[in-house]
């Protein structure tokens, strides 16, 4: 044999080598990654497979796990049945959103997990939320302010005749909030934080950017064992759990608007609080859809920076549906414990909620309010619904002018509407009164109104919510 072809054997065995070492590292990669794991968990049968359809927008189910029961197990339980934790849900003991990998429909996987009734509390299916106010109008004319006295200077705060009522546009003289007394008071305060859970704020809006919230350089970023770290700068995405929660829709960037547009700027309109800090929590998407899964994060991130410091007092919730969801009540329930008023939408079906639930507003918890829409002459909105035990008060709600995306300004009419309005009195009583109770600050507001007729039988306290009263003017 030449030298030639000596190297050339040489060679190829110094391949063989190393190719043989490769494969034994593999297997022994392969032979760590296996599960030794023989702690006995009692697992119900597998449900049959069955194919989604398009109305099956997530495959997650909401299971609430008994006490006792470890994450550790839940993980084990759920990969033993081809399932996956998406996120523990860490406001609420045990409650965790599952994933199923074998394209089952959800209600037959939340049946399974039911069925496992020593271990689990409830399961439900993720349910879909979808905005339903009546459409929104674009507005093009503008009215100077007159001679309203004391009276912001903002240039359209004359159309807003909820917080001021001069019977402009065929309304009636002071069927409204009573803004302008109210704010003899206060304007408001930076220091008191509104969540709205909606479709996302233009934080970038000249008419909002100044009363945004922005996370302090002393707050660490969001962090979540399942989700990771998030740099909630601007509040928090849940829709896509991101960081960015900017409005790609419009509702949500409207009812911001209501509660806190920047007060006596020379520019658009004054929310009810000249100044206030609003905290996104986005989990309705561009089509104004979203998922009971998505709300109940967004909470659960809400409850996360109240207990790191963030002085969030209210969440304004403007939508909802008629299907109830015991996980989304947990979470509304956990906001109430850690100090959070939640003012949700009493919805636009001109139905009675006492006969048929409308969620959240309908959950009979300590920390909501549901509101009703009235036009501008306190009559209740054609398609507000109502309900005299479960309705707690009404607001304005009809041809509301507010912000909207891209610096615009509109009109819109909704139950979502009239929300925003007590989320906003709300926070003008935390700022005049720092240290009040949520328990005594939904009572305040309960017992601030004005009574009207045509409300008794309506709603719990037969009439509107006032701001002056509210604040003891």
């Amino acid at each position: 044999m030449n030298r030639s072809n000596i190297w050339i054997h040489v060679g190829i065995a110094v391949v063989v080598v190393a190719l043989a070492a490769v494969l034994g590292q593999i297997e022994r990669w392969k032979s760590g990654l296996k599960t030794h794991d023989t702690t006995p968990i009692k697992i119900a049968p597998k449900a049959p497979t069955i194919a989604r359809t398009s109305s099956d927008n997530e495959p997650e189910v909401m299971v609430r796990f008994r006490s006792g029961v470890s994450l550790t197990d839940i993980k084990k339980l759920a990969a033993k049945n081809n399932d996956r934790v998406e996120d523990e849900i860490e406001a609420v003991n045990g409650l965790i959103s599952i994933d199923d990998l074998d394209n089952a429909n959800a209600a037959d996987v939340a049946k399974q997990y039911e069925a496992m009734s020593e271990l689990v509390a409830y399961a439900e299916p993720v349910q879909e939320i979808r905005l339903d106010d009546p459409p929104v109008t674009s507005r093009t004319k503008y009215y100077d302010n007159g001679d309203i006295k004391s009276s912001p200077n903002d240039p359209q705060f004359a159309e807003q005749w909820a917080l001021n009522n001069t019977g402009q546009n065929g309304g009636k003289a002071n069927a409204h909030i009573d803004a302008l007394k109210a704010w003899a008071k206060t304007q408001g305060s930076s220091e008191v934080v509104v969540a709205v859970l909606d479709t996302g704020v233009d934080y970038t809006h000249t008419d909002l950017a100044e009363n945004m919230w922005i996370r302090p350089e002393s707050l660490p970023e969001y962090t979540d064992d399942e989700l990771g770290t998030i740099n909630d700068l601007h509040g928090f995405d849940a829709n896509v759990n991101a960081s960015d929660p900017m409005d790609e829709n419009g509702h949500g960037t409207h009812c911001s608007g209501i509660i806190g547009a920047e007060g006596d700027n020379g520019e658009g309109i004054a929310g009810i609080n000249w100044h206030v800090k609003i905290m996104p929590l986005k989990f309705l998407g561009r089509g104004g859809f979203g998922s009971t899964k998505d709300a109940i994060e967004a909470i659960n991130y809400a409850i996360d920076r109240k207990k790191n410091g963030v002085n969030i007092r209210v969440i304004n919730a403007s939508w909802g549906s008629t299907q109830k969801s015991k996980a989304l009540e947990d979470a509304i329930r956990a906001a109430g414990d850690a100090g959070i008023l939640f003012v949700a939408a009493a919805g636009n079906s001109s139905t009675d909620n006492d006969k048929r639930g409308h969620f959240p507003s309908n959950y009979d918890l300590p920390n909501v309010i549901s509101v009703a829409a009235l036009d501008r002459n306190d009559v209740l909105a054609s398609f507000s619904n109502f309900g005299a035990k479960t309705v707690h008060v009404a607001a304005p709600g009809r041809e509301i002018l507010s912000t909207w995306l891209n610096d615009e300004y509109r009109e819109a009419s909704g139950t979502s509407m009239a929300a925003p309005q007590v989320a906003g009195i709300a926070a003008l009583i935390v700022a005049s009164e720092p240290k009040i109770s949520m328990a005594k600050l939904r009572e305040r507001i309960l017992k601030s109104v004005d009574p009207i007729d045509g409300l008794s039988g309506k709603v719990v306290v037969g009439g509107r919510l006032n701001a002056a009263k509210a604040l003891g003017e």
